[in-house]
């Protein structure tokens, strides 16, 4: 860093008068930005500022911190900012033994640099050992993460909360602009690359078998009221024996109640009231009713749901209507 100040504070004379330093502008100082490197063919990268303006961008920062916090409630850990907060391992290792049921081994405050890299390093080798054998491709270092980078740190959440069947719903399709730059032969060369964070959402589980659902979203939207007045048809044809009515089969099947009930009405039989809630009042409630009627399905000979309970309980219309249809492919000629 170079600067320019004066030397003592006497006065100095300006155009024939005398004027305190005290009132001149403050000392001009020159520095590199951050994002210069420094070395021949050292290669620097940070976010474009318009992708960080991006609504599913922000949506996806957003989601991510309210999952950490909600998972370390109890730890009475608040994350305000990705980068400050979780740069130094201790909010990782938190993070990371809550959802892995595990303790690991590091010292629990570390205030310098490398107590900070020895603490991330011991959290993300134990990521790498989850992760590896399914196929993650790591797309972070201690380095990245200890230095703040913000892509580096969504890569790992994003990562994590998949593996882990995190109970939110990750924006897809989230894409930012990076500037490159890279210095070479004393002078600075940028360039713009695309970083993909989030694809589709059974992309990221892992499931990428194509159903009839995929294909009549994508390229068939027009024929999805059909589908949805036939399957609403079915619904209540047996939920009518209860006095109860579908009209919205996304909202109305998210608390997993009347999942249970239709499970009951169809194999019929009752189900004890004490095995599921009746009026759910939280998500982990919802869940529970949803993951339940999944039980019942298995029971009844059915195959095994593609969507996850938390994607019902999530307002997702498709993982719903894979739900509604496969019990429509087995009872659609019962009365």
């Amino acid at each position: 860093m170079a600067s320019f100040s004066a030397l003592s504070s006497s006065p100095l004379l300006c155009e024939g008068s005398w004027l305190p330093l005290a009132s001149l502008p403050p000392p001009l100082t020159l520095t590199l930005s951050p994002l210069s490197p420094a070395e021949e063919n050292e290669e620097r990268t940070m976010i474009d500022p318009t992708s960080k303006d991006d609504p599913k961008f922000k949506e996806l920062v957003k989601v991510l911190i309210g999952w950490i916090n909600d998972v370390l409630v109890e730890d009475r850990i608040i994350v305000k900012q990705l980068e400050e907060d979780l740069y130094d391992g201790q909010v990782l290792q938190k993070l990371l033994e809550k959802l892995a049921d595990c303790k690991l081994n590091v010292a629990e405050v570390t205030q310098s640099e490398i107590g900070q890299k020895q603490k991330l390093q011991t959290v993300l080798e134990a990521v790498q050992d989850l992760l590896r054998p399914h196929g993650w491709a790591l797309q972070w270092t201690v380095d990245s993460i200890h230095g703040k980078n913000l892509v580096a740190i969504l890569h790992l959440l994003v990562s994590l909360a998949t593996h882990f069947r995190a109970p939110i719903r990750l924006p897809e399709h989230v894409s930012v602009q990076l500037v490159v730059v890279r210095k070479r032969e004393g002078l600075l060369h940028s360039s713009h690359i695309t970083e993909e964070l989030t694809t589709t959402t059974e992309m990221m589980m892992g499931r990428f078998e194509r159903d009839a659902f995929d294909t009549l979203f994508d390229h068939a939207p027009d024929k999805l009221s059909l589908v949805k007045k036939s399957l609403i048809t079915f619904v209540n044809k047996h939920l009518n024996k209860l006095n109860l009515e579908v009209t919205e089969l996304e909202t109305q099947f998210a608390d997993g109640v009347y999942l249970v009930l239709l499970m009951g009405l169809l194999d019929d039989y009752f189900v004890p009231l004490h095995n599921f809630y009746l009026t759910p009042d939280s998500f982990d409630q919802k869940v529970h009713n949803v993951s339940f009627a999944f039980e019942l399905m298995l029971d009844a000979g059915l195959v095994k749901p593609k969507a996850r309970p938390e994607d019902v309980v999530t307002l997702d219309l498709k993982s719903t209507l894979r739900v509604l249809y496969n019990l429509f492919t087995k009872y659609k000629d019962m009365e």
